[in-house]
């Protein structure tokens, strides 16, 4: 069966139409990224709010920041334009419970990258999406792909609520783990999925190889997995080649590759610095994950599983699975997305 899209028209178009006022809720990089958005579009700003706690009669690119139960005594009717983050429970159900009364929508701004996932970009590439969602090796898998398409599409989060699964499942019931393997983590941030794996393996691995560029993130690396055995640790990021890169100068999981960085960092094919096959290898690497299949396509195409995320580029969704399958056509792919507004934490599992 071909592709279900449901949603023809994007929520861009519905903020540019919509007679109610539109009030985004939150503020930094994700609200000035939406702000650009409805320059572009023409779509009038009615204003800004916070959650409760958070306002402190301050302003956010000259609006004055309110708390939704002052919008709520000014305006009868209004929408709601989310422009953070939801990834744990009690602010996800949060949002949820606002969204149960007001019109709320979460657009989809690509992390890395330009360009917008509209409608529009979905017919354009629709051949390659069609072609992924052909791959796709359970019912459940090509749910979660529609599913997460027509979240892309519309902002409308009853999409992500309707596919959202729990962590567990990738370990339980996807991705084998295999005793004495031997796991790759390219963008293992603080060490908490490096930690993850030797929990989940009972520690019977073989060796675990962690790739982190950011200097901060790389000595928390270092010091939480002092204790495990076998564990080597890179001050790089995963790129196609040896060399270096310029990296953004943010502090976080954000912090990524970008020709206008202010950072200069080392960057490892993954190929030349591990020299054993890999049983797993996860790419978290903030849109650079193409980049970081060239450089490991040896160890893909020799038998490694491979976790990789969906999210950070408009065309990952079709770019990155097309990309893995052309290097190895045996693996079986699966898509699952976990509880997190936007569409984070959509990833693809390619298991032999």
């Amino acid at each position: 069966m071909p592709l279900n899209i449901k949603e023809t028209s994007g929520c861009w178009d519905f903020l540019r139409k919509t007679d109610l006022p539109v009030f985004i809720y939150g503020m930094g990089d994700g609200a000035l990224k939406i702000m650009k958005v409805f320059d572009e579009f023409g779509i009038p700003l009615a204003g800004f709010f916070a959650s409760d706690e958070f306002v402190r009669g301050h302003y956010f690119e000259g609006h004055l920041v309110h708390k939704l139960s002052e919008i709520k005594e000014a305006v009868d009717d209004f929408v709601i334009v989310l422009a953070f983050a939801a990834g744990y429970e009690s602010l996800y159900n949060r949002v949820n419970e606002i969204a149960a009364r007001h019109i709320l929508l979460a657009p989809d701004v690509p992390v890395a990258g330009g360009g917008l996932f509209t409608y529009e970009y979905f017919l354009e590439n629709r051949d390659k999406f069609e072609k992924v969602y052909s791959l796709l090796a359970d019912e459940k898998s090509r749910q979660t792909y529609e599913d997460v398409l027509n979240f892309k599409i519309s902002g409308k989060i009853e999409y992500l609520n309707s596919c959202t699964s729990p962590k567990a499942e990738v370990f339980e019931s996807i991705v084998p783990i295999r005793e004495n393997s031997v796991y790759v983590d390219l963008g293992a941030y603080n060490g908490d999925t490096v930690l993850e794996y030797a929990e989940v393996s009972q520690n019977s691995y073989k060796h675990i190889y962690a790739f982190e560029p950011n200097v901060k993130n790389f000595r928390k690396l270092e010091k939480n997995t002092a204790e495990l055995k076998n564990v080597t640790v890179f001050n790089a990021g995963a790129w196609n080649e040896n060399g270096t890169i310029r990296f953004t100068k943010n502090e976080g999981r954000m912090s990524r590759a970008s020709a206008s960085g202010e950072i200069e960092t080392a960057c490892l094919a993954v190929d030349s610095a591990v020299n054993e096959q890999a049983d797993l290898i996860k790419l978290d690497v903030e849109g650079a994950e193409r980049e970081a299949i060239i450089g490991a396509q040896k160890q893909i195409a020799g038998g490694a599983d491979v976790i990789s995320a969906l999210y950070h580029r408009n065309e990952d969704m079709f770019a990155i699975p097309l990309q893995i399958h052309e290097i190895n056509p045996q693996l079986k792919f699966y898509v699952r997305h976990q509880l997190y507004i936007p569409a984070w934490e959509t990833n693809l599992y390619c298991v032999n």
